[in-house]
């Protein structure tokens, strides 16, 4: 007899079709037998070792995560509450070109001092891998949901060139090339890039197109945080499109948002450009936050020149006088690169943690606010947090616009990513609540989506950007990676006030046929797995 029929439930399957009333079979991992409603009058209705009454819930596939930080959330908490509870069931880690793999002993420990901000330092983590598979072989020894890894430019490139604003020798770019493929081969499903962050942000197009070309020769796809979100995001967007067009590589555009002020209201903009590669033939996804503020590290505003060489090359520039009132200059006259070409404005920059824990009173108040507190200019006030957080802090731009979220979310190519960072006394709610807010703000709430769309969006259409052949789909055959929420309850409790709530109306979650969440509790089920690379 099977292990599980989930009876009655309204069935949401990710297609992006009408609901059905059904019975769903789960044996081995994976869905056995759907049992319609209709289809099931005047028949014996299936049985199983357990049946689970879903009367009143929907049952759709789990939900992906086109972009987390969660590369060492993962091995540090084993619950991993805060997407679980979403009904998360697969993240894609290894975002915005810096992550933990593939690695020297020299790059992993700049690398963790640049994202510490993003991931904590991770002195309470083994370090025992150095290649992409040998992170994907750790991710296999149990893990609260499964995991798809993105090769990550920015270390590719700090392993082959270093930390210099300078072109890539030929020898070096092979190099690169070889990193990228044998990380390929290994497992990964694409490449990343931080176009704003060093020292991804040093290669030139030409560079980022012959990596990209070797992604796509292995199927992967390339997922940029492109050069930006701000001043010349159209262009930067444009550049992204062009550039993948002539790799012959699908593109996958990470956090797909229009900030700033130069930016307001223009989201069609966006969507035309898009419509019009799409209709040229073009292979384009991309993924969004459904909130208006971004997030990123303090650090991550400063001007590529002033960030070139790594860690410690930024802190001595930041304690000489003259060098850090140039960098004051490019942040609050110029607009710089780090801060997306748009003249910082510290009243739109929130502090949302720190590493240094006598700072902790900024934690929670803008740039600004602490700056009159305190009596000085807030270039000051942000100047001392660089230098005595050692560059771990972690901010919220106040930046976005609502009518760009909910157009962007609206479109065919639209996926759900979460960008959440989980370090911080007051991270951005998005890691904690991006799944149901969707589900419950502009499902229930605003209509901006149907439910069946929405659906399709977090789950079928990720698993087609992915190359998931059994997921994404409430199908016979396919892994029982299910999630069942109450669409009259659900929603987000993480605030900007209170973060780390968790969301309400998701009984249940099930990863590979079991119970990762069970009557709204996590369980100690470790069912989550490295997802590799589907051969082409």
């Amino acid at each position: 007899m099977e292990e599980l029929v989930i009876r009655d439930a309204d069935v949401v399957d990710g297609s992006g079709g009408p609901s059905y009333r059904a019975d769903v079979v789960v044996d081995g991992g994976r869905i056995v037998g759907i049992v319609q409603e209709a289809a099931a009058a005047g028949c014996q209705r299936p049985g199983a070792r357990r049946e689970l009454d879903a009367e009143g819930l929907v049952l759709s596939p789990g939900f992906i995560d086109m972009h987390a930080h969660s590369d060492l959330a993962l091995l540090r908490d084993p619950d991993h509450t805060a997407k679980v509870a979403q009904g998360v069931t697969l993240e894609v880690i290894g975002q915005d070109g810096l992550s933990y793999a593939p690695v020297d002993d020299r790059t992993l420990a700049e690398v963790r001092r640049a994202i510490t901000g993003w991931n904590g330092f991770g002195d309470d983590i083994d370090f025992d891998w150095r290649s992409v598979g040998e992170y994907l072989d750790r991710l296999d020894r149990g893990i609260a949901v499964n995991a798809a890894y993105l090769i990550p430019q920015g270390t590719v490139r700090a392993l082959a060139v270093g930390w210099e604003d300078r072109e890539a020798t030929p020898e070096e770019l092979d190099h690169m090339r070889r990193l990228v493929a044998e990380g390929m081969e290994q497992g990964a499903v694409g490449m990343s890039s931080g176009l704003t962050y060093t020292p991804g942000m040093y290669a030139k197009d030409a560079e980022l197109t012959e990596l990209c070309r070797v992604v796509a020769e292995y199927g992967g796809y390339y997922c940029p945080h492109h050069r930006s979100y701000g001043a010349g995001a159209l262009e930067a967007y444009e550049e992204m499109v062009a550039l993948t067009r002539e790799a012959g590589c699908p593109l996958h555009l990470a956090h797909a948002t229009m900030n700033f002020g130069v930016n307001k209201g223009r989201a069609p903009e966006l969507l035309s450009l898009l419509d019009e590669a799409l209709a040229a033939g073009a292979d384009i996804s991309l993924d969004t936050y459904p909130y208006t503020p971004g997030s990123t590290t303090l650090a991550a505003l400063l001007p590529s020149w002033a960030s070139e060489g790594g860690q410690e090359e930024i802190l001595k520039r930041l304690t000489d006088e003259e060098t850090a009132a140039r960098i004051r200059h490019h942040l609050e006259v110029v607009g710089a690169d780090g801060c997306h070409g748009v003249p910082v404005e510290w009243d739109t920059i929130e502090i949302s943690g720190v590493t240094n824990q006598a700072l902790a009173d900024h934690v929670g108040r803008t740039v600004e606010e602490s700056a009159k507190r305190l009596g000085e200019a807030p270039w000051v006030t942000a100047r001392r947090l660089l230098l005595e957080d050692r560059l771990g802090s972690t901010i919220l731009q106040h930046v976005g616009h609502e009518e760009n979220v909910r157009a962007i979310m609206r479109h065919r190519v639209h996926t759900g990513g979460s960008d959440g960072i989980l370090q911080g006394a007051k991270p951005h709610p998005r890691a904690y609540g991006t799944f149901p807010r969707y589900l419950g703000r502009y499902v229930r709430e605003l209509g901006a989506l149907s439910l069946e769309e929405c659906v399709a969006h977090l789950t079928a259409r990720p698993a087609a950007r992915l190359r998931l052949p059994d997921r994404g789909l409430v199908r016979e055959g396919y892994r029982a990676d299910l999630v069942l929420f109450d669409p009259a309850t659900v929603a987000a409790g993480s605030t900007f006030e209170e973060p780390r709530t968790l969301p309400t109306g998701i009984p249940y979650v099930l990863i590979d046929g079991r119970f990762v969440i069970e009557d709204g509790l996590r369980t100690d089920v470790l069912a989550g797995r490295a997802v590799r690379r589907t051969p082409v």
